[in-house]
Parts: C-alpha cells; structure tokens; sequence
C-alpha cells in the first residue's frame, strides 16, 4: 500500500515527486515505469546504423521519457508548451516555469539562455514573418542538449532514489482498479509480459507521456473517465542546410511560427528546431516508425531540423484522432518498408519521387542516414499535405531558401496527444483520487510544461495533505 502510485517516469511525473521531497513530504511514493533506468538507455542504432526495433524504444521509454534523448530545449514561456496555462492560469504557469527551471539549473543545466538578445534582428525577422502572413513566438529556450539531458536525468534519477522513492523499472499499468467510482490503485504487469500483480494507493497519477496516450484515451472511454477528443498533429521533419538557417538560429535559436494557409485555414506550426541537430526515428507500439529530430551541445552536423505540424480537429461522429494519426504513419511505414521515408520538395512539387542518386548528389545530405528515399505525398493525406507545402513557401519569405529543391522532408511525423481528459483547476478528474498529467492528459507539450504540470500537482496534493491536518 503506497500514498501516491505514479505511472510513468516522465517529466511530469518525476517533477511531482521531486516537489513533493522539496516540501517533506512524507509520503511513500512509487513510479512504475514501462522501461528502463536512464543509465541502461541505450539505442543499439548508434553502432549498428539501422534502426533494430527494440521494444520497448528506448528513445521512448524509460526513466525521463522521451527527454533523455529528445534535443532537450526547455522552453520557458508559458506561450508555449500546450494548454495547461487555460487550465491554472496565465501568470501561476510563468511563475512554475521560472521555479521549475531553477530546480533544472540545480541538477545540473546549462546556465545559457537562447534567444534573449535579439533585439532589431528579431523585429526584421517578425516583419518578414507578418508579411508572409505567419506569427513569430520568440521564446526564450535553455538547451540541455542530448548528451547533457541525460546526465542531468540520471542525476534527478538518482536523488529520487536516494531520498525513499521506489522506482519500479520494466513494469507498465495495464489497469486501474475502481471501487465506488474511487480510484484504488493499478493494475501492472512485466513490460513482457507475466508477473501480473495489483498495486494500491491513496492517490493515482497516470502519467505516460505521448507513448502512452493512446492507452490513455482507451482507459478513459473504458471507465467513463470524462474527456474529450483534442486536436491530432500530423507533418514533416524538415532538413536543409545550416547557412539557411544562419540568421534564425543566431538570433532565436528556435524559431516558432504559426500559420493559417489557404485554401484549408488549419493551424499549421513550426515546432522542435534543432541547429546543427539530427533527425531521429522513434518507435511505438505496432512497431510504429515516427521521425523526429534532436540536438547534442558538442556533436554537430551541417543541417538543421524542424518539424511542420499540421492540426486536425474532428467533429462527430469521428471520435478517434489518435487512431487516424496512426493509420497516416502505418500507411507512410508501408511504403518505406518500416522506415522512415525522405523525399526533396522539389520532387514533390514536380509530382515525382526522390531517388537514393538524387539525395547523394545534393547538398542537403540526410542525417538519418537509413531513411528510404520515395514519395510521401502517397501517404500523407492530401489536406495536410496542401497545408504544409503552402506553409513551407510562406516561410521562404522568412528564411530566404528553406523552400528550396534540394529541402528534405521526412515523414510519418507524428504528436499523440489528441485526447484531453476533463479536470477542474485542481487537476482532479471525475473519478475520485486519479490524476492523468503531461502530454498523455492533452494538456501538455513538451519537457518544461509537462515538468511543470508535475510542480503543480505536488503542490496540490500538499495542499489537499495540510487541509486534512488541519480538519484533524
């Protein structure tokens, strides 16, 4: 019997249970986690080149989440990272960013802060911005880096465990147990299977991160867990060469621009820039191949990443997002044979496919060097591809280049965490005693909001501890 079950060791989670030792707390925690601990992350594609499948990913999974190997850019303004800022309000998620980042300056972050010093760069680049049609979010970014993240993850890991909390590493909730519509605990099992076995407690916490929402989603309309469906993102990665990018990366690092582009009026968004990164394939469940992108602070290559999310909201009777997301990557792996494909914008814009001779005669030379050469337009829905490609011409007007032949475009790129569960400003659910946090809840994205939901839910649940003291 534990006070607080915490499913799922991702920022969100962790942070809940690192503010909770900062406050005291007494109470006896415990983090089921699917993987494995950050030191035992190891992606064999590193030496072997080739994706090998592993399951679980552990690019994915494991202590962290996807954070000990994302590019590890902790964004801090409360203007980026999802929703959770209509939830708890504007000013009360500024001020958790900023406390949340001095406990990442603690273990270990670079002091550095991208993208404060703009100045007359920043207003040219946010004119060219409005007359491309297109809004410039310049957020201020502190970046971890890869190789940094990890280190800084394996010290967080490591003051968990030293200070009581038990951490159940290989093990992943495949339940929750009811009783008078309360939640009592969960259900888990061994990642591979066997060693089925019930764990209760005063308090559940799911917090699996985007890997984990569509389990989520599943659970909810299981158990009549009231949530709604959100808004699925479905895009590219996109590479060219650094000298494109030179002045935006100067300047803002990351540069995050919106857009509406006709003829279909979707949100359409650039979203993770990696300066001199490398673009990356991630691995769900089904044996799901997604790209992604990420950046070291020492290693670097001659191109830079982003992704181009286009957003999708569904109306009744279609109720299933994330499904639909997950048939575009299916069909996108079919085509590639399980990998990630590439295909330059000029071929795209010529109707044609891109060739393996054509991508090793150019000058963007892909960084995922497996990545299968084709045509991802045979996949990828025709309203998102419009979208993208319209955007992709407006950010030429902002980047001089970036719409370029030779610009790569990676795809299935995908972000699962279209359902929202429905809680109030405490973060409570309508089943007594379960709280769902982080990208899996729809309320967040990324590593620093998700961090922050975990602050704000210890804090909760402190506050929730100091009222039944006093009542007593």
């Amino acid at each position: 019997m534990y006070d607080i079950i915490i499913v799922g060791a991702g920022p969100s989670g962790i942070f809940t249970a690192i503010e909770l030792l900062r406050h005291n707390s007494d109470k006896r925690i415990l983090i089921v986690e699917k993987g494995a601990p950050v030191e035992k992350r190891v992606c064999p594609k590193g030496k072997k080149a080739i994706c090998m499948n592993c399951d679980p990913c552990a690019i994915t999974t494991g202590f962290s989440g996807a954070g000990a190997f994302s590019d590890g850019k902790l964004s801090l303004s409360y203007e980026v990272g999802g929703d959770l800022p209509e939830l708890i309000g504007e000013k009360t998620a500024q001020e958790l960013i900023d406390y949340t980042d001095g406990i990442y300056l603690e273990f270990g972050a670079d002091k550095k802060v991208e993208g404060l010093n703009g100045g007359d760069k920043v207003k040219a680049i946010r004119k060219r911005a409005i007359q491309a049609g297109l809004k410039l979010v310049d957020c201020p970014i502190r970046h971890l880096g890869t190789e940094q993240a990890q280190k800084l993850y394996y010290e967080i890991e490591q003051y968990l465990l030293n200070n009581g909390v038990e951490i159940l590493f290989g093990y992943q909730y495949i339940d929750i147990i009811l009783a008078d519509a309360c939640c009592k605990g969960v259900v888990i099992e061994k990642t591979h299977g066997g060693d089925k076995k019930e764990v209760r407690a005063e308090t559940v916490i799911i917090a699996t991160g985007r890997r984990g929402a569509d389990e989520l989603e599943k659970m909810c309309a299981r158990y009549d867990i009231a949530h709604r469906p959100g808004t699925v993102d479905i895009g590219v990665r996109v590479e060219v060469r650094n000298e494109v990018m030179e002045e935006v990366n100067e300047v803002l690092y990351e540069s995050k621009l919106i857009g509406y582009p006709n003829p279909f009026r979707n949100k359409v968004r650039t979203f993770c820039q990696n300066p001199g990164g490398f673009v990356s394939q991630e691995n769900y469940d089904n044996d799901l191949a997604v790209v992604n992108g990420h950046s070291y602070k020492n290693l670097k290559s001659d191109n830079t990443n982003l992704a181009i999310l286009c957003s999708h909201n569904f109306t009744s009777p279609f109720n299933q997002p994330i499904a639909y997301a997950q048939k575009v990557g299916e069909l996108t792996n079919m085509l590639g044979d399980g990998r990630i494909m590439v295909q330059r914008y000029g071929d795209i814009l010529d109707g044609k496919r891109t060739w393996d001779k054509e991508l090793m005669r150019s000058n963007v030379r892909p960084t995922l060097v497996d990545a299968v050469a084709g045509d991802i337009t045979a996949a990828m829905p025709y309203r998102a591809m419009i979208n993208i490609i319209n955007f992709i011409q407006a950010v030429d007007h902002v980047v001089p280049g970036f719409a370029g032949t030779e610009t790569l475009l990676y795809s299935p790129e995908l972000k699962f965490y279209s359902n929202k569960v429905r809680m109030d400003q405490a973060l409570r659910t309508n089943v007594k005693n379960l709280y769902c946090l982080g990208d899996s809840s729809g309320w967040t994205r990324g590593l620093m909001m998700s961090s922050v939901m975990g602050v704000y839910m210890a804090r909760v649940l402190l506050n929730d501890h100091s009222s039944e003291t006093e009542e007593a």
